[in-house]
């Protein structure tokens, strides 16, 4: 084979990826070859990552000897139909496709009977700042469950888990970025109406933000400790979080993370 990984889609969260892969040393640029329709995408993989990009997905697949599938849900059927009569027997698949199982992966490559390791990452991979989950599917073996550990935690944190609680990954980490961003636009606006210009306040909320996370980063302390030693009795945060508490932020907060479990699993294939 003449690369050691294939990237089956080149848009953000592969870029993400191989920025983390060849930055760490796991691979080198010239060991990496992504496929993907778009010109544009493989001219900037190829222009500014260094690396070879192809515009059929089977002419990727044939030369690695590792496949990651970095397509969009909707586009994963197409995938695995052109890779499939290139793809050696006992292939390894990693897969970052949403709601897509290994069980999936595997009934559509039976015949090959691959390996395959599914990942769960999010978008702060784009700043080497991700969290992934990754689970073996039937066949896979620990070696596997380790190259794909490197992989994804050259770009962030990575936590193995069974595949039955990766619904719960979406609904925490994968969805989480969200929330985190829901959050800020919630304090700017506040800040607004407590009569913040619009531009103070979202620079205040994004740094509060920012500052918040990496403290949390950095501190030994958990955010429950570190939640303690802002709120100081009968002050300003005090009185916040006793109104969150009075209105169940939390519950809230919860009852959120359900909906996107619940929507995750209907539409688990």
């Amino acid at each position: 084979m003449a690369f050691e990984l294939a990237l089956i889609g080149a848009g953000n969260m592969a870029e993400a990826i191989a920025r983390g892969i060849i930055k760490n040393g796991v691979y080198r640029a010239d060991q990496l070859v992504a496929s993907d329709p778009s010109l544009d995408r493989r001219d900037y993989f190829s222009q500014q990552l260094g690396i070879a990009a192809l515009a059929q997905s089977n002419q990727a697949a044939a030369m690695a000897s590792r496949i990651l599938l970095a397509v969009k849900p909707q586009k994963i059927e197409q995938a695995l139909a052109e890779i499939h009569p290139v793809l050696p027997a006992n292939a390894l698949v990693m897969t970052i496709v949403a709601a897509v199982t290994t069980a999936y992966i595997e009934s559509q490559l039976a015949d090959k009977s691959v390996r395959v390791i599914r990942i769960m990452p999010n978008t702060p991979m784009l700043v080497g700042a991700g969290a992934s989950g990754i689970c073996a599917g039937r066949l896979a073996q620990g070696d596997d469950l380790q190259l794909a550990a490197r992989i994804f935690g050259s770009c962030g944190v990575v936590a193995e888990m069974p595949e039955t609680l990766m619904d719960a990954v979406t609904s925490l980490s994968g969805s989480g970025p969200a929330y985190v961003f829901y959050l800020a636009e919630a304090m700017a606006k506040a800040g607004e109406k407590q009569g913040l210009s619009p531009d103070v306040a979202a620079k205040l909320a994004r740094q509060t933000i920012i500052g918040a996370g990496r403290l949390l980063e950095q501190s030994s302390d958990s955010a429950t400790e570190l939640r303690r030693k802002v709120t100081s009795p009968g002050g300003f945060t005090e009185a916040a979080i006793k109104s969150f508490d009075a209105h169940n932020l939390a519950a809230l907060i919860g009852l959120g993370m359900d909906a996107a479990l619940q929507r995750g699993k209907e539409l688990s294939r």
